[in-house]
């Protein structure tokens, strides 16, 4: 439980996007969490978020009807705007297929943010949502003809913001790569250098063309990355210059979507892995948690090594944990978050040293974010 003032008192939320709705999980100490009826009833939620520059909450949304958009709420959840007329330039060829990801812009720009979706696109809005503008630079991006649809279609699923340069920032794309852009978005270069394509025998280390499962930032430490990749677990210090591989080190697998990272301490992160193939064969969509074993895995040295910090957590499990999956607040200790497709919700409150289950019988978990509301 956190308090600002003494007569300001808010309870922390975790936003679990799932295939059919919004569940919003709260609680004033973190062990203790009430599951609220959803909003957004009948939208896969593949992502939602709050900003916390004004408190308001958005979820990038998907229907079979209304299609792809962005909702937003300015009363913790209560009622909900739709972003209207979101869509793709009709001269491209393309149309918008999925929303991904919804990322606050800085500090400096109130009313800012970033929006990833499909076909491998960014969008920005300068006004809360009330309206969007396609990135023209990711659109029409020299390399696109060399990016190919992943399992889950050609989307932009991760934004990074560099804290240490306003015009610096990072996109995922699976299946296209890293991109760093120095000019706020103008442009952008691959940073996928030392990063496997092993599903490209013929060029394993392609310009792009890599599967980038999930891009992280970390804030407190100038030009560090992490990636978990379709084809491992990768650090870099440079800006995405140069990428280290970080598995065959205590990893039981290379494979996996999810990532976490300690806010404070930039040696630390947090990563599911899972089984990718059946029958050996790279692709074979064998997507469960590796040899049955529902297991978060840490390092505290860089990925130098990693250990199982799974106590409490199902030994017997064959579930899925999705890209969006996972999150860390900035509590001391640091807690981490994660949602299963199987519809459970489990959290840490000591860095992954011991967990228990604050949710179960939700629909299949899309996304997880932890945030704060009013109580």
């Amino acid at each position: 439980m956190a308090q600002t003032d003494k007569f300001s008192v808010v309870s922390a939320v975790i936003l679990a996007g799932t295939r059919k709705g919004l569940f919003l999980l709260k609680s004033d100490d973190r062990r203790s969490w009430s599951v609220e009826d959803p909003v957004l009833e009948g939208w896969d939620v593949f992502h939602a978020m709050q900003d916390l520059r004004d408190g308001s909450l958005y979820a990038a949304a998907n229907h079979g009807v209304y299609g792809a958009t962005v909702h937003r709420s300015t009363d913790g959840g209560k009622t909900w705007t739709r972003s209207e007329g979101l869509g793709l330039p009709e001269d491209s060829g393309l149309t918008l297929e999925k929303t991904w990801h919804v990322e606050p812009g800085r500090d400096s720009e109130p009313g800012t943010l970033w929006l990833g979706g499909a076909p491998g696109v960014l969008f920005r809005t300068d006004d809360s949502g009330e309206s969007w503008e396609v990135v023209q630079s990711v659109l029409e991006h020299p390399t696109r003809e060399r990016w190919n649809p992943g399992a889950g279609g050609m989307c932009t699923h991760s934004i990074q913001l560099d804290p240490a340069d306003p015009n610096r920032m990072y996109i995922g794309i699976s299946a296209a790569g890293v991109f760093r852009s120095e000019d706020e978005g103008e442009s952008w270069t691959p940073a996928n250098k030392g990063t496997a394509a092993d599903f490209f025998p013929e060029d394993r280390f392609p310009e792009v063309g890599q599967c980038v499962h999930k891009l992280l930032l970390h804030a407190g430490k100038e030009g560090r990355l992490w990636q978990q990749n379709h084809c491992g677990v990768y650090r870099s210090d440079d800006r995405g210059e140069n990428w280290e591989r970080l598995e065959d080190n205590g990893l039981p697998s290379a494979f996996g979507f999810p990532l976490a990272l300690h806010d404070a301490k930039p040696d630390t992160a947090f990563v599911i892995p899972e089984d990718e193939a059946r029958g050996g064969e790279v692709g074979g969509g064998n997507r469960v948690t590796t040899g049955g074993r529902l297991g978060v895995y840490r390092t505290d040295d860089g990925g130098k090594t990693w250990e199982l910090a799974s106590n409490g957590l199902p030994e017997r499990a064959w579930v899925e944990v999705l890209r969006e999956g996972m999150a860390s607040d900035r509590d001391d200790p640091v807690g981490i978050y994660f949602g299963t497709k199987s519809g459970s919700i489990f959290v840490s409150l000591n860095e992954g040293d011991e967990w228990f289950e604050a949710a179960r019988y939700l629909p299949a978990v899309l996304s997880v974010e932890i945030g704060e509301l009013p109580s």
